[in-house]
């Protein structure tokens, strides 16, 4: 009889299942649409473009549906997702804090007031690179606000970081409103739909190339505090005692988050719960260890935003955002993991 899978072999055993899945979702995904194409013929092209000659090739009709327009939404929409589930997995072992997520240093709503900006002095005509450029700034820089906020004497604390958060938060949700306010109709229904979330837009492999490059090398980095974080969960005092510059480390997750979650929201908008949920759920199964939890909420997170854009595409005759499809799964997803967290603790 087979035993179930226990410690690293059970972390290992699910890595190996999310991927397995995620690989599943996109090669289905890549198929959906008004052309139809056969899984068989998606990993056909792909192994073409590889110069491998195996399995059957689309039409040239699907050819292009592939490689113009469905893969490079369907890359943006999984690096998106990496960039979400590792943003979050790094704040809430910075935090010590299994319900943070990125948004809480104000990087999202410091993206929203910068794209909301662009909408109200564009109009109808705005740029969709200087959205992007003018949202991934705005982020950077409210994440920056508030960490010189919230430093005390020279340091910071995870409950002045929290909270400060929130108090920059409520400042760019006024800022929000206001843009809102003062905007016409039709630049009220783009900040509207910017703010839900959406890969609907006319995603080239030219996002990708800038997006691409942020989540990378920003996961790649994150990879070198995974020690650093598991001794963060002791607390400041014990971690110092063991040798980790703690300020030092908060402000390198603070500057990675930041980087994730502004190239995560630069050309989507804001898709919510992701970062939450992901890396939550990742920690149930895999453990605590961020040497297993990181790179299993960078494929979880992936695979969330791979599977809710494909349900997006598909569930309705028209496009569902995303952003809504996030929330309203994440919505009960988090609901039921906080009764857990009620009855059973951490």
């Amino acid at each position: 009889m087979l035993r179930a899978p226990t410690g690293w072999s059970r972390a290992a055993w699910v890595l190996a299942a999310t991927l397995l899945l995620l690989i599943l979702v996109v090669v289905i995904s890549a198929g959906t649409g008004q052309v139809y194409i056969s899984p068989g013929q998606v990993l056909g092209s792909i192994a073409h473009h590889w110069h491998l000659d195996i399995g059957p090739l689309p039409t040239q009709q699907g050819e292009d549906a592939l490689w113009v327009s469905r893969f490079p939404r369907i890359v943006l929409g999984v690096l998106v997702g990496a960039a979400l589930g590792a943003g979050g997995c790094l704040l809430q072992g910075m935090l010590a804090n299994p319900l943070a997520e990125p948004g809480i240093i104000g990087v999202s709503s410091g993206a929203a007031v910068g794209a909301c900006l662009v909408f109200v002095l564009g109009g109808s005509d705005a740029n969709g690179w200087a959205v992007a450029g003018s949202a991934a700034v705005f982020g950077l820089f409210t994440t920056f606000a508030v960490y010189v906020l919230s430093m005390r004497d020279g340091g910071t604390s995870t409950v002045m970081i929290v909270l400060t958060g929130i108090a920059v938060n409520a400042f760019a949700l006024g800022i929000i409103a206001y843009l809102t306010s003062i905007a016409s109709t039709a630049t009220r229904e783009q900040i509207v739909f910017w703010q839900l979330g959406s890969l609907a837009g006319a995603v080239t492999w030219a996002h990708v190339q800038v997006v691409a490059p942020l989540v990378i090398a920003a996961i790649a980095a994150s990879l070198v505090l995974v020690n650093k974080l598991d001794l963060l969960a002791l607390g400041d005092v014990q971690a110092a005692a063991l040798g980790v510059n703690v300020e030092l480390v908060r402000r390198q997750v603070i500057v990675l988050v930041a980087i994730l979650t502004a190239g995560a929201v630069a050309f989507t908008g804001i898709v919510m719960f992701v970062g939450l949920i992901v890396p939550h759920v990742m920690r149930l199964l895999v453990g605590p260890r961020h040497r297993v939890l990181l790179p299993a909420s960078v494929i979880g997170g992936a695979l969330a935003i791979a599977a809710a854009d494909l349900a997006a595409r598909t569930l309705t005759a028209g496009e569902l955002p995303l952003g809504m499809l996030t929330s309203l799964i994440g919505g009960p997803v988090f609901f039921i993991l906080l009764r857990r967290t009620a009855k059973t603790g951490w």
